[in-house]
């Protein structure tokens, strides 16, 4: 057998099975971009099924569900870092009143 049939063997024997890894994953590819255009679609259904609460005491401290999902990076880090202050100044005002509290009671005696 010449030399060069070799090379056309091998280079068979490693195209064939790159070309099949490449053709699954761009397939796989579609099917995920149609599943995320699937769920955005699902997501502003579901959110027309769910009407705006109107303002009354029991709904005075409900949040609305907003999926992260489709959300910018940014955004998502700026709402994390708000909570986060918000967690820090409702633990201090707690602090402060146990601090007073103490402070009553030590100095009833």
């Amino acid at each position: 057998m010449p030399w060069w049939s070799w090379g056309l063997i091998w280079a068979g024997a490693l195209l064939v099975p790159l070309s099949l890894v490449v053709g699954i994953a761009f397939t796989l590819f579609r099917k995920l971009m149609r599943t995320a255009d699937a769920l955005q679609h699902l997501g502003s259904q579901l959110a027309a099924l769910h009407p705006v609460p109107e303002t009354s005491d029991a709904y005075a401290g409900a949040q609305q569900f907003h999926p992260a999902v489709f959300r910018d990076a940014e955004e998502l880090r700026l709402t994390v870092e708000r909570a986060a202050v918000v967690r820090k100044h409702r633990a201090q005002v707690r602090r402060d009143r146990r601090i007073v509290h103490g402070k009553l009671i030590q100095h009833a005696q």
